[in-house]
């Protein structure tokens, strides 16, 4: 229903606009040339449909975005938001004769507060970037995203991505404290506080983080920063099977302990790693865990942990020595999705996430989905939070194999469904998801879900066919 407010562009429109555009933004910022607005096509997820933009414009100011959408308005043509492209569900690809919004230009950290522990930023600060400022002053940035070195703190919000410390720390939608966004029609909002409490009205800055640039387009963020903490050091634990790995997880969650990162690779994603950088992880393993604490004395809290692995059946457990081996360790984590993209040359990368009690029950079903498809499928996990990565690992050119790629991948979501989980942890729903996540949240949820959007976009413009 909301995408049928969108008139299809007619010659005069679309040749009208970039004079339009170009009354309120520099020359350099829109971009027209069909070989250069074809890159912007599309983020990293597959199976995913996109359409040719008819302008790709790059602001630097809140202001040149409130004109980009005061004339998509007067035009009534799709806008759809762009951080960095590194999203896995479509969330970012274009519609046929859309203005592509890139956000990538306005990078400006605008302020890091030691005192009220809070960072002001633009939306296309990197992760990375602000990470090693903040760091500058003692504090940190928590969420770190594999992609932390290219993805931007917007797609970030867009998609309220988690990351390795999620654990512990949370995901990107605790440290969202206020937003400044343009709505659909061009009008600049301010949402939330500075402040370290605060509860006036309704919540709209949660509601716009995981939102995917279909609300409105966030210009400025206000970040809630953590105190530094100290080095963290990496336990490696082997398992026989990954189902010992899984009861590993839940007797550590249920020790009390607070790791700062508790992943699982399973054997497949092991040898993938392996193949592609030469690390040397073990390959006899089944399942290779990977702990780590950021207390003061990391190496008590990994020894307590490691007792809890060898009785939950590891077969080796090895605690890094220091700050160099634990290092090296999550750089082997890191390369897991590149490395399994290795295999057969395309992927596609699941993020279901289930309750940590019935992780096991996850990764045996991956299992036999893998089986039942003859298909490589890879499993690299943030078991501490139960949200899991089946990575399907197939060749694009042949027909059969994208088919049952495809068929597996759905079947995937409805196993975590069927154990309690949600069809995305921290990917988002993009263009991927939609069908399932109207099975997740039911007809009631669409409509509510729905209805928020037209409140806030009555004429459909912002990023269609997306999430709903």
């Amino acid at each position: 229903m909301i995408m049928s407010r969108i008139e299809a562009p007619r010659e005069d429109v679309t040749g009208n606009l970039v004079d339009l555009l170009l009354a309120g933004l520099p020359a350099e910022a829109v971009l027209t040339d069909p070989d250069v607005t074809a890159s912007y096509a599309n983020d990293m997820a597959s199976f995913c449909e996109a359409g040719t933009p008819a302008v790709v414009v790059l602001p630097r100011t809140a202001e040149q975005v409130q004109h980009v959408m005061r004339t998509a308005t007067a035009l009534r043509l799709p806008v759809v938001p762009q951080g960095a492209r590194t999203g896995l569900s479509g969330a970012a690809n274009a519609s046929d004769g859309c203005i592509v919004l890139s956000l990538v230009k306005m990078d400006r950290i605008i302020e890091i507060n030691p005192v009220d522990r809070i960072a002001v930023v633009e939306p296309g600060v990197i992760n990375a970037t602000l990470s090693r400022a903040v760091g500058e002053h003692g504090l940190s940035y928590p969420p770190d995203p594999s992609s932390w070195e290219m993805c931007t703190i917007g797609g970030n919000i867009g998609t309220a991505s988690g990351g390795l410390c999620c654990v512990k720390y949370g995901v990107t939608a605790e440290y969202v404290l206020g937003l400044d966004v343009v709505l659909a029609d061009g009008r600049l909002m301010s949402t939330g506080r500075r402040t370290a409490k605060g509860v006036a009205g309704y919540d709209l800055t949660r509601l716009f983080v995981g939102s995917e640039g279909s609300l409105g387009i966030v210009v400025r963020a206000v970040l809630a920063l953590k105190p530094q903490p100290p080095q963290q050091l990496v336990l490696a634990a082997e398992f026989a099977s990954a189902s010992a790995a899984c009861d590993a997880v839940c007797r550590i969650m249920e020790g009390g302990h607070v790791p700062s990162l508790l992943e699982l690779m399973d054997r497949t994603t092991v040898k993938a790693v392996n193949s592609l950088a030469r690390m040397g992880l073990p390959e006899t393993t089944e399942a290779l865990l990977l702990a780590a604490f950021d207390t003061h004395d990391p190496a008590a809290d990994l020894a307590a942990v490691g007792a809890l692995c060898e009785a939950a059946g590891a077969t080796q457990v090895v605690p890094a020595e220091d700050a160099a081996e634990s290092e090296l360790l999550l750089q082997a984590r890191r390369l897991s999705l590149t490395a399994l993209e290795a295999v057969k040359g395309t992927t596609m990368i699941d993020d279901v996430c289930v309750p940590r009690s019935r992780l096991g029950e996850m990764l045996e079903g991956i299992e036999g989905i893998a089986e039942k498809y003859a298909l490589t499928i890879g499993v690299c996990a943030h078991a501490g939070d139960g949200n899991t990565h089946p990575t399907v690992c197939f060749d694009a050119d042949d027909p059969d194999e994208s088919r049952r790629a495809r068929e597996s991948f759905d079947e995937i979501m409805a196993l975590g469904l069927e154990l309690g989980g949600t069809i995305t942890g921290e990917h988002g729903v993009g263009v991927l998801k939609k069908e399932w996540l109207a099975r997740e949240i039911g007809p009631v949820g669409v409509e509510i879900q729905r209805g928020i959007k037209a409140a806030f976009d009555p004429l459909g413009i912002l990023n269609p066919g997306k999430v709903l």
